[in-house]
């Protein structure tokens, strides 16, 4: 069918493919089939509804099939047609080619709509496959897709696509910097001055922010302070918003929505029925033109399209979680020189960043973070840890049991945890690049510790989901850290410490156990310092033994054992507590098994990197035993 000379055949053919490629398992059957040899050529069919469910097809092909299916249709060459669709649907957006017939609430537009389709698959394919990019790069493509952008105003649908493929296309490629010329960034800035308030133009904003922090090497130093707080002035305005209170108030706004729709419908109803007991067939009345009651009482221009107050809370989600990711990029950045920095830093737009500059939830102090040597806390000073740290509690209950009892809201619920998630990564990656008095003292440090250890202890039962476990103790780890170096006193309890470690150790997630293990030696090497801590560290030595003995990753066993020796280094305490759990025998019993296991195990399952941990704590461990030989014969 796919060969049929009738358009509408083909049409229909591609569509019903389309259709079932949203269905993982019937992939490969159509890959055996040669799918995407038989589908490329018809994006550049003469009918352009072929175009666009052809294009259609082709997208859900590569967004199910993922990196594997998306670089076979890079092999079998779907870019040629593909940048050709592009191009040429760049040189016809202006022709405003409407179909005849309503498709919702407007004109179809097809070249829009077969533009959207191919941007989409080139995003994907982009993302999962170099060879697109570089095809991307040297064909011209950047000025193709920039025109489509320009339609934002009309169709902000086409620009987010766009923005996203872009976002993609500009991480990490240099050879696309040239391309960026003046005319480029200045369709750029205009669509982040745009002043439209919708949730879908505030993502669109976020993704060009982040498009523009990707190339920011093209920006002159002269600008670039200005240009990057208005990139924070933009995250700022997504994550001002509380997603939870848009939830209560869109469902609402739906509700209202239905109901009026259901009102318009019954009065039309009824008025259908008046008109036909008024109508006799012998009367010489003039005919009543067939849809007249129906465009008189049709509200359907009046009301936003199908589903509009769950897609602008799905935009806001996404531009709340596209934001923190960019901003973990930003902290984690090779940054240009402190002078730059500085010309930033006083820009009077850094003024924005500093209201409210006190969180009354947790204590936490908002000071500009002080210039130093290191530019990644310099850049701090433009953000508003404030707003990342409200991110990071959990969703408001109402506006999840709106979602959990809303089948087509409830996927909104992964959303939102999505974003609690970015936000503690976020705040993870704040506390590794910032001093004590930047992120507002020691009180301010020991308030954020309550607020993590209620995240994890306020529920019934302990959190079992591992994105979530695993950036909650990302971001404890860090904390402790940072207060342990200091000497700041830690507020978590030994009895929750060992909680937390007890039902961590048991998540799946590696990341996980290695951050309950290293909490637990962080702690520990705290209360060593202290007086009458040796039956809590007993406590934990025993813990740590029996994860370095028992555990089947190397990389945590490892872990165990540095956290052994940073608890055990020094102190009464922990000589006392290490005497009492037989700690140097049990080492020792326990250093050729792992060595054993390190040339066991070692090669093939570990990566370099790791190998070369490994490599240090074995070399650690025998030097622990020895320390510890010489602590046993020292005189008390």
């Amino acid at each position: 069918q796919l060969q049929h000379p009738t358009a509408e055949v083909r049409e229909f053919a591609c569509a019903s493919i389309s259709k079932l490629l949203q269905q993982e398992h019937v992939i490969p059957a159509f890959l055996q089939r040669d799918i995407v040899r038989c589908l490329g050529p018809l994006l550049v069919d003469p009918s352009l509804a072929v175009r666009e469910t052809a294009a259609g097809a082709l997208r859900n092909l590569s967004a199910c099939g993922g990196f594997e299916v998306c670089d076979d249709m890079v092999t079998k060459d779907i870019m040629t047609p593909l940048v050709a669709l592009l191009k040429e649907c760049s040189t016809g957006i202006d022709a405003d080619q409407l179909s005849p017939k309503k498709c919702g609430e407007r004109n179809k537009n097809y070249i829009e709509d077969i533009a959207n389709e191919a941007i989409n698959l080139l995003w994907n394919v982009c993302e999962c496959n170099n060879t697109a990019v570089y095809i991307f790069n040297k064909e011209g493509c950047l000025d193709a897709v920039l025109h489509y952008v320009k339609k934002f105003s009309t169709n902000v649908d086409l620009a987010i696509s766009v923005a996203n493929c872009l976002q993609a296309v500009t991480e990490d490629n240099p050879d696309l910097l040239s391309s960026f010329n003046a005319s480029a960034q200045q369709v750029l800035e205009t669509v982040m001055l745009c002043p439209e308030s919708t949730m879908k133009h505030i993502l669109l904003r976020t993704l060009i922010a982040g498009i523009i922090w990707n190339i920011k090497d093209t920006i002159p130093p002269g600008s670039l302070g200005s240009t990057v707080n208005a990139i924070l002035k933009i995250f700022s305005e997504s994550l001002a918003i509380d997603a939870g209170e848009m939830i209560i108030r869109m469902n609402e706004a739906e509700k209202n929505r239905f109901k009026l729709t259901a009102e318009a419908e019954t009065e039309k109803n009824m008025n259908d029925v008046i008109d036909n007991c008024g109508v006799n067939e012998d009367d010489d009345m003039e005919e009543i033109p067939k849809g007249k009651v129906r465009r008189e009482n049709d509200i359907s221009d009046l009301l936003p399209s199908d589903k509009w107050e769950l897609k602008e809370v799905t935009a806001l989600l996404t531009a709340q979680q596209t934001a923190l990711e960019i901003i973990v990029n930003m902290c984690c950045s090779e940054d240009p020189s402190e002078d730059e920095w500085e010309e930033l830093s006083s820009s009077d737009e850094s003024d924005l960043f500093m209201e409210n500059s006190y969180n009354e939830g947790t204590g936490l102090l908002m000071s500009p973070l002080c210039l130093s040597d290191e530019v990644n806390s310099a850049f701090l000073n433009n953000l508003i840890p404030k707003k990342i740290l409200e991110k990071t509690a959990f969703p408001n209950s109402v506006a999840l049991d709106i979602c959990t009892h809303n089948p087509s809201w409830k996927p909104l619920i992964k959303k939102l945890n999505a974003v609690q998630c970015r936000a503690l990564t976020c705040l993870h990656s704040i506390l590794l690049v910032s001093d004590v008095d930047s992120l507002g003292g020691a009180s301010a440090l020991q308030s954020l510790a309550q607020h993590l250890s209620q995240l994890v202890f306020s529920k019934p039962e302990f959190p079992t989901d591992t994105e979530f476990l695993e950036a909650v103790t990302s971001a404890l780890r860090a904390l402790l850290q940072t207060m342990a170096s200091k000497n700041i006193s830690q507020c978590i309890t030994p009895e929750q410490l060992l909680a937390l470690c007890e039902a961590g150790i048991r998540s799946h997630n590696v990341s996980v156990r290695v951050n309950i293990v290293s909490i637990l030696g962080i702690s520990g090497s705290v209360l060593a310092k202290g007086q009458d801590s040796a039956e809590t560290l007993k406590m934990i030595g025993k813990f740590l033994l029996e994860v370095a003995v028992k555990e089947s990753s190397l990389v945590v066993a490892g872990e165990a054992l540095d956290a052994l020796f940073d608890v055990f280094a020094d102190g009464k305490e922990a000589e006392k507590a290490a005497v009492q759990i037989k700690l140097l025998p049990a080492l020792k019993e326990f250093h050729p098994v792992f060595k054993m296991r390190i040339r066991r195990e070692g090669k093939g399952q570990y990566s370099t990197d790791q190998l070369c941990v490994l490599d240090n704590v074995k070399m650690n461990l025998r030097r622990f035993i020895a320390y510890q030989e010489t602590v046993g014969k020292t005189p008390t």
